[in-house]
């Protein structure tokens, strides 16, 4: 197993779903959790209680992360309790599915904000510190979505495929300062908001992957968990695709 003993992370949306799944995995490899969260406090401090039932050590940070001021102060609160932040998982997300001619625009910001400014927003303010130190993981959580496409999803289509761009070009402008920028690209996972999908629907929708099968959320997380390690400290501007063989 990927160890990140003395290792701090924040993982951004991280009280429910994959940013969950994440943050429980970084601190069973030992690193200390900054769990963000936007609403859900009772959640948030459910991930806390789970981390430190198992020896953990965890902070739970309410903040928009879509808002600068939002992203400034998790960063900070990051720094100010534990000293440094070494991982930054850009997790934070949402939908708001519709096709195009009935999609509004106020649909079209929430998502783009929600999705790739706050992953913009948190590298920046993460990477002032990260450089000082000359040591950084940033780990963004795109989507096969921002890959290929997928019809009713032209904003989250268009984020995720932002955050692509945006991994590449951040790779480039801070890797002569040992920090690397990577991101991990889902297909389809099996969480909350997938359970009430019909057996017609589900079926369909495996036939399409060559593996057969979803991923679970405990498999993005091991994804996100190598690429925040020193075992990847070479692997930067690149998409890993964690989908079953459907992006490929």
């Amino acid at each position: 197993m990927v160890q990140l003993q003395d290792k701090i992370a924040v993982v951004t949306g991280g009280s429910r779903g994959i940013g969950r799944g994440i943050a429980l995995e970084l601190a069973q490899r030992g690193a200390t959790v900054v769990v963000n969260y936007h609403h859900n406090t009772e959640a948030a401090h459910e991930v806390l209680d789970k981390i430190a039932d198992t020896g953990g050590v965890a902070l739970a940070v309410q903040a928009d992360v879509s808002q600068e001021a939002g992203a400034n102060e998790l960063i900070k609160a990051a720094i100010d309790n534990f000293g440094k932040i070494d991982i930054l998982i850009n997790n934070a997300g949402t939908t708001r599915d519709n096709v195009i001619m009935l999609m509004s625009a106020e649909d079209y910001d929430t998502v783009m904000d929600t999705n790739l400014r706050s992953a913009w927003l948190c590298s920046k303010a993460a990477v002032r510190a990260m450089m000082r130190k000359r040591y950084g993981r940033i780990v963004n959580i795109t989507s096969i979505s921002g890959i290929v496409g997928n019809g009713g999803q032209t904003n989250y289509s268009a984020s995720k495929a932002g955050i692509i761009g945006l991994t590449k070009a951040l790779a480039r402008e801070v890797g002569s300062r040992s920090i690397t920028v990577n991101a991990v690209a889902p297909g389809f996972v099996q969480t909350d908001l997938t359970a009430n999908l019909s057996e017609e629907l589900l079926k369909k929708i495996s036939d399409n992957i060559p593996l057969g099968r979803w991923a679970t959320i405990e498999e993005i997380a091991y994804a996100v968990a190598f690429l925040a390690s020193d075992e990847a400290s070479v692997i930067t501007g690149q998409v890993l695709s964690v989908d079953g063989g459907m992006a490929m």
